[in-house]
């Protein structure tokens, strides 16, 4: 029998390997993850994201809307798992936005 090993694109690799540097109880933007790798294409940062298959241990929930708004997860428990997973690292959210976004910002990537 075949294993399911999914196929990863070496876009989604270069996104996943940024992923790994958040540190537990910060997070980052699509925007910034984009410029690190020095392209404009947030949205193809995000669906990478969406497609990541080792969510959590590659830590998508990390990533975050420019402003502050949590953005979408499709991992276990969709937005409510993201929000039960960063709450569970420490990150306050209100209404859906990450509550002190600047504090909690994680700047390693910029």
């Amino acid at each position: 029998m075949l294993s399911k090993i999914p196929y990863i694109t070496p876009f989604q690799n270069s996104i996943y390997s940024l992923l790994k540097k958040i540190p537990r109880g910060k997070i980052t933007t699509y925007k910034v993850m984009a410029e690190k790798l020095g392209i404009k294409a947030y949205r193809a940062v995000g669906l990478a994201c969406k497609k990541n298959p080792y969510a959590p241990e590659i830590p998508c929930h990390r990533v975050v809307c420019s402003d502050g708004k949590l953005g979408g997860y499709s991992g276990i428990g969709g937005l409510a798992g993201k929000i039960k997973l960063l709450e569970n690292e420490g990150v306050k959210i209100r209404k859906n936005k990450i509550e002190n976004f600047e504090r909690v910002l994680w700047k390693g990537l910029l």
